[in-house]
């Protein structure tokens, strides 16, 4: 699937407009979703960016093909990411694909060094034309596998929550990388004898130690919370509310509706609790080496935060539900009150932990899915052509 800001952004407003027309049915015109200002600040910035994109057009046809104007420019965009003005530069002149910064390095080593995972799709089509891309080496006789070795900049990992999130991506980079080179080219050593794993190796030393750290911590932290749902669960299983039938000892609200979603969700959040405690505590015994941070590790702590997430919405349901069966003297009015509340702890954690997910699934949806490429999920439409040799 291709990934485009217009078309994203689009398909976001189309929803928004479609809830917008429900919502005016239903509430009338005066209805407050039409002033929500989110919707309103991504229409603008949707405007701002087809405006920057028509002046960097009208920029690049008034200023023609001339090498040297776009030398600075597009290194900087290269750098930073940037593959838009990167795609409209090298539509307008082509001949710029061959520019080098101050330090001798091209585009697509710079892209490599920098992350920009956009404009290395961008120019994926020249790399596959243009061999002498690929073999040639900067002054330290660092091939491209060496320089994605390299730690990745500040400002890239920051993109990343936590240490091991950050390494995984730097993992997934590097065999991203590697599929340019052949095997042989993989074991060749730069001038000071290092192969490219020893340079990922050396640079990223640091960024392991912090990553297992931060692994531990937060398995250390969810267990603990896995454990203390375990714990109220399973007390509240076996102490029946309501109480038992003295004679047949079954419970004395076991007819009752509230008590089997009370039954059902509680034996739910018990399983799916111990499940994330297990999951937990096998992330805490693992040996944390290197290939470790690619799959298993970053695997087994979605998959616990998820049971973990789990297990708490189905304690907050079996409470909801003997809560009003016992309490609430089975006033409806009440049910939407209790829900109300229910939703407030499910939002915090939403809130709160959104931003983990969403990088757990973003950095484990390729090693557990089976996407082809790390970098299928950020292709870019081109307006360059193909260049040959």
């Amino acid at each position: 699937m291709l990934f485009h800001p217009d078309k994203c952004v689009d398909d976001i407003l189309r929803v928004v407009r479609i809830c917008n027309n429900m919502c005016c049915n239903w509430l009338g015109k005066n209805s407050m979703i039409l002033l929500v200002p989110p919707i309103k600040n991504m229409e603008k910035k949707k405007k701002e960016y087809k405006e920057a994109k028509k002046i960097l057009s009208l920029i690049c046809d008034r200023i023609g093909t001339s090498n040297d104007t776009y030398a600075m420019p597009l290194i900087e965009a290269v750098r930073k990411g940037i593959y838009e003005v990167v795609d409209e530069i090298l539509y307008t002149s082509p001949s710029t694909i061959n520019c080098k910064d101050k330090e001798g390095y091209n585009i697509l080593q710079l892209a490599i060094i920098n992350r920009s995972e956009k404009v290395y799709n961008l120019i994926s089509h020249i790399i596959d034309h243009k061999m002498s891309y690929r073999r040639r080496n900067d002054s330290y006789e660092n091939n491209l596998v060496h320089l994605a070795g390299r730690l990745a900049p500040s400002f890239v990992l920051g993109r990343t929550t936590g240490a091991a999130l950050q390494l995984q991506r730097e993992l997934l980079w590097r065999e991203e990388v590697t599929k340019l080179l052949s095997p042989k080219e993989l074991l060749t050593e730069n001038i000071y004898n290092e192969t490219p794993t020893m340079v990922f190796t050396r640079e990223h030393q640091d960024l392991m130690k912090e990553g297992e750290n931060w692994m531990k911590t937060t398995a250390e932290s969810c267990s603990i919370t896995a454990a203390l749902i375990v714990t109220i669960v399973f007390a509240a299983a076996i102490t029946v509310p309501g109480g038992s039938n003295q004679e047949s000892g079954l419970p004395l609200f076991k007819n009752k509706i509230p008590f089997t979603i009370f039954a059902v969700f509680n034996a739910f959040s018990l399983f799916t609790a111990t499940t994330s405690l297990l999951l937990f505590l096998s992330i805490l015994t693992t040996r944390f080496s290197e290939k470790d941070f690619l799959v298993t590790l970053p695997r087994r702590l979605i998959f616990g935060l998820s049971t973990l997430f789990l297990s708490t919405m189905g304690m907050i349901v079996a409470f909801c539900a003997i809560l009003f069966l016992v309490f609430c003297d089975q006033r409806p009015w009440m049910l939407a009150l209790i829900a109300a509340f229910a939703c407030l702890p499910i939002s915090v954690i939403v809130c709160i932990k959104l931003p983990l997910l969403l990088d757990l699934i973003q950095s484990t949806y390729i090693p557990i899915f089976g996407q082809q490429s790390y970098l299928e999920s950020c292709k870019v439409n081109r307006k360059t052509t193909i260049f040959k040799e």
